[in-house]
């Protein structure tokens, strides 16, 4: 069984840094890590190549970066997966949810044969939980998100825990699909010495836009028909009123404060 885990190096959270002109994520010279929900992608991976057996079984990690994204690769390589590939080109950046969920499959299909995807529910920079779904549209493959608990897998066949607002449900799909998974699914576990050790040795198989059979007019900022009008930091909230006094006072001031804030509010 071949199985592809996509992940993605994102800004650490307390160092995120916008590009005014483009109102993109500033990559270069910023503390990164390998985005949380990939982990437990990661770790899925390699908990059904242990069940199904490590002779039989394949785990490739890719990802879509520029060059320090092979940092990401690394530490998936340190857990126990076996190759890892980093798509890498200008032409691919700038790229929205669409763009970049068409150049993943296109990726994919490069690497040839393949029996399950496995993505993180989404990306911590961006909160969209689009890409997932729309590598597996590109691929026109089926696809189980929101994904708990692997059931079983078998020759052609896979069953997985599906979890909703309401609770779960037992999904039964075909092979090839995709799934993405949250963070109830597993823990992620620490690299071994030895996979520190193949992880430094291992060597990054690099996809570039004339690697693949692409169009180019759907890469990167071209190729997004999404684009961001304007970011900015949302100003500080400043300190509220307290009010004091006994019960029935503090429910008629509260009550006209209320008042008129929408009063306020209605006039503009």
């Amino acid at each position: 069984m071949n199985i592809i885990v996509c992940i993605k190096q994102v800004p650490d959270t307390q160092d995120i840094r916008i590009n005014p002109e483009t109102n993109t994520l500033m990559r270069e010279g910023v503390q990164s890590i390998v985005n949380p929900f990939d982990m437990y992608a990661i770790e899925e991976a390699l908990r059904i190549k242990e069940r199904l057996g490590a002779a039989s079984t394949k785990v490739t990690v890719l990802s879509m970066g520029p060059s320090q994204a092979e940092e990401a690769l690394r530490e998936a390589v340190s857990m126990g997966a076996d190759e890892m590939v980093l798509m890498s080109d200008r032409a691919f950046a700038g790229s929205d949810t669409w763009a970049t969920s068409y150049t993943l499959a296109k990726g994919i299909q490069k690497l040839g044969k393949f029996d399950l995807i496995i993505c993180g529910k989404q990306a911590i920079d961006g909160d969209t939980a689009q890409v997932g779904p729309g590598i597996a549209a590109t691929l026109d493959i089926p696809q189980v998100t929101y994904v708990k608990k692997t059931e079983d897998i078998k020759e052609g066949l896979a069953k997985f825990e599906r979890m909703t607002e309401e609770g779960y449900e037992v999904i039964e799909t075909p092979l090839p699909c995709l799934i993405t998974v949250v963070k109830e699914i597993n823990i992620p576990r620490l690299p071994s010495l030895k996979g520190k050790i193949k992880a430094k040795q291992s060597k990054a198989t690099v996809l570039g836009a004339k690697d693949l059979e692409v169009d180019p007019d759907r890469l990167g900022l071209q190729g997004s028909p999404t684009a961001v009008k304007k970011i900015f930091t949302p100003p500080k909230r400043t300190g509220g009123q307290v009010l004091q006094g006994e019960v029935p006072d503090i429910v008629n001031k509260l009550a006209d404060s209320i008042k008129d804030v929408v009063i306020s509010v209605s006039k503009t």
